[in-house]
């Protein structure tokens, strides 16, 4: 065999061994690819992302999709990441930045988990507080073995106690502090736009001196009707602000989208301050698929956005809830929202 078939074969056997490997060696990276986007206004699997219960919800038009980022499950290959840093509808991230070495995936699921539960709750907040609902103390749930079992419920707006008016923590707290554990106390509630009465038998505080209700409580905007959000398979706060725009549709007195497909992302806090998130480019590509006629995109991540432009995709630039409110506006009006 002459040196230059040698080389030759040597030189393929090489390439073939390194592809192989390439192939199969995993990689510190996982590939972040544009997720499912949701009608917040629909439903998934006949199951309604929104549920409005205690009044009739109106009827709307269009779309507001949150958008999401997806991650391919598996481990991420040599070859895979290449692939991924040469395409533009692949994001390939270290694996730390999604999954930290501190916790284990489940965990990291779980937390963002967490996350979008507590963005549900700002989002029914800053939404009722933007239709002028008033603050009260509204009841979230009941601790194990509570006092208040079959005298309160989630969603309660504990109006007062032993006749004393509790219309915020702070007046229900002091209140609470001066009765004796074991004590058989009125409690005014209203439910659902309804108000009723019930008797407590208070518990012991857990620090500083007096009773308990065994509730646990949020000072937060009430409506006379219930509002549930429902989707399994999203995490962490980023739908805050589409979320909040599909209740306001569904309970406010405007068709916010005129028929329009709009999508958009962003976390938002009961203030209604929308915040910046991650995965623009890749929701934006998500918006674009679906035929999305406007994206609206936290003002902080706009400058990414506009790096990320995609072709017939109109971006507003939304700092807060009432930013995007002007945006719908300006859209149904047939006016240019203001662009990022």
């Amino acid at each position: 065999m002459s040196r230059r078939t040698t080389v030759l074969a040597t030189g393929t056997v090489l390439l073939f061994v390194f592809g192989v490997l390439g192939a199969l060696l995993p990689v510190p990276y996982v590939a972040q690819v544009p997720g499912p986007t949701y009608n917040t206004l629909g439903d998934i699997d006949g199951q309604p992302i929104i549920t409005v219960t205690g009044r009739e919800a109106n009827d709307t038009s269009g779309n507001l999709n949150l958008t999401t980022v997806g991650v391919p499950q598996g481990p991420l290959t040599l070859v895979g990441a290449v692939q991924g840093w040469f395409d533009d509808e692949v994001t390939v991230v270290p694996r730390e930045q999604v999954y930290p070495s501190d916790r284990s995936v489940e965990e990291t699921q779980e937390q963002n988990r967490q996350a979008f539960l507590t963005s549900e709750q700002a989002a029914r907040s800053a939404a009722l507080g933007e239709l002028g609902y008033p603050e009260k103390v509204v009841v979230q749930d009941l601790s194990e073995d509570s006092p208040s079992t079959g005298q309160l419920e989630a969603g309660d707006a504990i109006e007062a106690i032993a006749g004393t008016a509790t219309p915020d923590l702070n007046t229900l707290s002091t209140v609470l502090a001066g009765i004796a554990p074991g004590t058989a106390v009125p409690v005014a509630y209203t439910r659902q736009g309804v108000p009723g009465s019930g008797t407590v038998t208070t518990g012991p505080a857990a620090e500083g001196g007096g009773s308990a209700l065994g509730v646990m409580v949020l000072q937060t905007p009430y409506a006379p009707f219930d509002v549930s959000i429902e989707v399994d398979d999203v995490g962490g706060p980023s739908a805050g602000l589409m979320l909040s725009l599909g209740i306001i549709d569904l309970v406010g007195d405007d068709d916010l989208t005129g028929g329009a497909v709009v999508a958009g992302t962003g976390s938002i806090d009961g203030d209604g301050n929308v915040g910046p998130i991650g995965g623009i480019p890749l929701k934006m590509v998500a918006a674009r698929e679906l035929g999305a006629e406007l994206f609206l995109v936290p003002a902080e991540n706009c400058a990414e956005a506009v790096q990320n432009a995609q072709p017939g995709l109109a971006m507003a630039e939304v700092a807060t809830l009432d930013d995007a409110l002007d945006a719908l506006a300006d859209l149904r009006a047939g006016k240019t929202p203001e662009p990022c």
